[in-house]
């Protein structure tokens, strides 16, 4: 009787449960791209934080596989883009636009993180074979490579901290169809003039690229309002942990205290994403932040590995990623105002 109150008195409850499945199952999946030498191992660890943040049951073994062999093959459109790319640029441009409307339309009506990784398919993939052919399949290999291996780790921590209680998924609100083509308008807007700015330079814009694609996903949900504040925040925040935890790594510079510190990074993001610590911004700041986190911490990791200037890349890498906030922001603004100043006209005309 006193054992068995005494475990339930020391037990782990619900949210903590998610909390500790998101950073050490983090930590797990940094040691594991890392430690196996994927080609792109911040764009693997990215897709299993994605998969592991999600409160739900995990992927099965079999299920992720599948999955894994589905998206190379969907990735693959990405890649044969790059051809019409380099010879019909307009028209590759206008199929990429098409494609990137038709995710965030889907994306409003079902929220899910693989959704992600179609917005890099039709973004990431296509700048990246640009440059090199090479590339482009390697972050092909990154991706579906971060699918196993965020399945396989949700999985154990699954198994090491079960749910408590069966949880239903909750219920997304789905949008009338004016809101979601307008929505995913505007995600288009965002996306679309920095992928044109990136084709012009890849090596550059490659990170700006990832970081565009999340801001574009998130502002499918924010309004003009907030979208400063959440968009610009969430930058700077990622990008403070980066360094918080680069002077951490630079005590002793090797794989486990990367982990380490990046365990503990995602548990302090974990408290705030999942309510432990209430906090006025939404769920998808701390998602942002994370992001931002893995995609401004993973070049400057390369960065150091093949001796390049750290800190003149991390502050381009911050600029262009402040610039990005700033523009997604202005946009969402404009596009707003203009969309409130435009819906009269149209009751008027019965359009």
């Amino acid at each position: 009787m006193f054992i068995d109150s005494t475990m339930r008195r020391f037990a782990i409850d619900q949210p903590s449960r998610f909390v500790l499945r998101f950073g050490l199952g983090g930590g797990l999946a940094l040691a594991a791209a890392y430690g196996m030498a994927l080609a792109v191992p911040h764009v693997s660890l990215l897709i299993a934080m994605l998969l592991l943040s999600k409160p739900g049951p995990a992927l099965s073994p079999v299920k992720s596989i599948v999955l894994a062999g589905v998206l190379i093959l969907l990735m693959g459109s990405g890649v044969l883009l790059v051809p019409l790319l380099q010879h019909y640029a307009v028209a590759a441009v206008l199929l990429i636009a098409l494609g990137l409307f038709a995710i965030f339309y889907v994306g409003t009506r079902k929220s899910h993180p693989l959704l992600s990784l179609l917005i890099v398919t039709f973004t990431l993939i296509p700048v990246a074979g640009i440059q090199e052919q090479a590339l482009a399949l390697a972050v092909v290999h990154a991706l579906a490579g971060g699918v196993i291996l965020g399945a396989a780790i949700g999985t154990l921590m699954h198994v090491v901290l079960p749910n408590l209680r069966v949880l239903a998924p909750p219920k997304p609100v789905k949008p009338d169809v004016e809101a979601a083509v307008w929505l995913a308008l505007r995600g288009v807007i965002i996306i679309l003039p920095v992928l044109i700015l990136a084709l012009q330079n890849p090596s550059l814009y490659m990170a700006a690229i990832m970081k565009t694609a999340t801001l574009g996903q998130q502002a499918e949900s924010l309004h003009a309002k907030e979208a400063g504040r959440e968009l610009l925040g969430s930058t700077f925040l990622g990008a403070l942990l980066a360094l918080l935890v680069w002077c951490g790594l630079s005590l002793w510079p090797s794989l486990w205290m990367y982990t380490l510190w990046m365990t503990l990074a995602f548990c302090w993001l974990g408290l705030r994403l999942y309510r432990i610590h209430p906090s006025s911004y939404p769920p998808s700041f701390w998602m942002n932040t994370m992001i931002t986190l893995v995609i401004f911490l993973g070049p400057a990791v390369q960065d150091s590995a093949n001796g390049k200037d750290v800190l003149t890349a991390a502050l381009i890498r911050l600029a262009l990623f402040a610039g990005i906030a700033l523009y997604a922001w202005g946009a969402i603004y404009v596009l707003e105002q203009g969309r409130m100043r435009l819906r009269p006209t149209l009751k008027r005309t019965g359009v």
